[in-house]
Parts: structure tokens; sequence; C-alpha cells
């Protein structure tokens, strides 16, 4: 008697807990810091959706190891993100989180930077996040409960040369996300940054080795920081151990002074 009610027990808790689970869009999830984050997430429980531009053979491949729903969709378009909401609904359920990873860089003398260059800079990394903030946040205000944590960058707060678009893009995510900490705090919501240093992801295979090894020195751990150890700050910042944390700016950097 004693062993059923205890294996009555245990389906009614493993019912809550899946009552309890969370749905997480991660936008720009294919590779690099996203691909990481959709693992995490997935590792902890979560319900995971992900968009992605154009990496179909990895977006794919990521959906079968980890489970989660994979959405081609161009970020850019608001129509094309309001679609994803649509499909996390119709898939999943609605959005407890909020991870607004997707992004471009660009390196470019700022005397060379032509209008095109701005535009795609920024509609990839702030127009981006603008359209997604608006199309979860439905889902979050009506639970008044909910996290968004944007993906910043280093840069974003110090400046960088031949970057200055891409800083720029960054800086003004660090903007949004302060500002929209204070108003939608009121509704249960808290909006987070992280700003990474140096990551060994692709993105920064622009960089030659030289560099690399040179702004990696610049760290006071003396080396690049990894995708995973990214993720696992954007993780926690949507989780409830950081329930009374909100308008902050977490520098994942290896000690890079920012």
């Amino acid at each position: 008697m004693g062993t059923g009610l205890s294996a009555r027990c245990f389906v009614y808790a493993d019912k809550e807990r899946e009552q309890m689970r969370k749905t997480v869009w991660i936008t720009g999830g294919a590779r690099g810091i996203g691909a990481a984050a959709v693992r995490a997430f997935a590792q902890d429980g979560w319900r995971v959706a992900f968009s992605y531009r154009s990496r179909t053979r990895e977006a794919e491949a990521l959906a079968a190891e980890t489970g989660a729903l994979a959405i081609q969709a161009d970020m850019t378009a608001r129509d094309a993100v309001q679609a994803c909401v649509g499909r996390i609904h119709e898939a999943i359920g609605p959005l407890g989180a909020l991870v607004c990873n997707a992004g471009v860089a660009q390196q470019k003398m700022f005397c060379d930077l032509t209008d095109a260059d701005w535009d795609f800079v920024m509609d990839g990394n702030l127009r981006s996040a603008f359209y997604a903030i608006q199309a979860a946040l439905p889902d979050l205000v009506h639970d008044k409960d909910g996290a968004i944590v944007t993906v910043s960058s280093v840069w974003g707060v110090t400046g960088a040369s031949c970057e200055s678009h891409y800083a720029a893009s960054k800086a003004g995510l660090i903007g949004l996300t302060k500002s929209l900490a204070h108003e939608l705090g009121l509704s249960g919501i808290r909006v987070n940054c992280v700003a990474p240093g140096v990551i060994d992801t692709e993105m920064n295979a622009m960089h030659d080795a030289g560099t690399l090894a040179g702004l990696a020195e610049e760290s006071d751990l003396g080396r690049l920081g990894a995708p995973e150890e990214v993720a696992r700050a954007i993780r926690w910042l949507c989780s409830d151990e950081a329930s009374f944390v909100t308008g902050q700016v977490l520098g994942v950097t290896g000690g890079f002074v920012i």
C-alpha cells in the first residue's frame, strides 16, 4: 500500500513539474552562443524553441539532438517574427522567456560605411530584438511573470575601432534592456542583458589568429570564452534563481574590463 501511494505521489509530482515547465524562445539559435543556449535550457528541462535564418543543416541537427522546435525566420521582418510566436504556441505553448541572441557583425572603417552597411547591422542586432520582444510580450504580460535576456557585447560598453556600427547596435540593446526593465517591472517581467567578451565562435572567425591571441591576453583569464559559459549566464538570468535581478548588464568577459 505504501509503495502504491509513493508511486502515485511521484506521478502527481511529475505532472506538476510538467505544468511548471516554461517555454523559452531563443533567436539566432542554430550556432554559437545561441546553440549553446538551446542545449543549456533543454538540459534544464525547459521547452525550447529557436529561430534561425539560414543554417538549416545545423538547425535540424540541433533540434534532433535536444528536442527543441526549430523555426526558420527572418528576424528583421515583423510578420515573420510574429509567425514564430504562432508556431511556438501551436507546438509547445505560451512563452515564459525570450532570449534575443540573433545578430550580425561586420568590420569596416567608419568613413567607409554605407547606408546598406548601417542598416544591415542595425536591423540584424537591434530591430530583430525590437520585433521579437514586441511579439513575445503578450504572453509574458498575461502571466505577469517571465524573463527577457538580450545578448549585447563588451563592445557595446567600451566601443570598438572599425566596428562602430556594431558597437552602436549593441549599445542600443543595453539601452533597450534598461528601459524595458523600468517599463515592465510592475508586470512581473525581468529584463537583463549579457555582454560577452571575445567568445570562441564562428562570428569571431573574421579575426586572424594573431588578433584573437591578443584579445585573449587582454582577458584576466588569458583565454577566449566558450559559448557554453555565456549560455549558462543566460539560463541563470531566466531562472527563478535570478528572481530579483532586472535591468542589469552581466559581463561574461573573463575579466576584460567593462
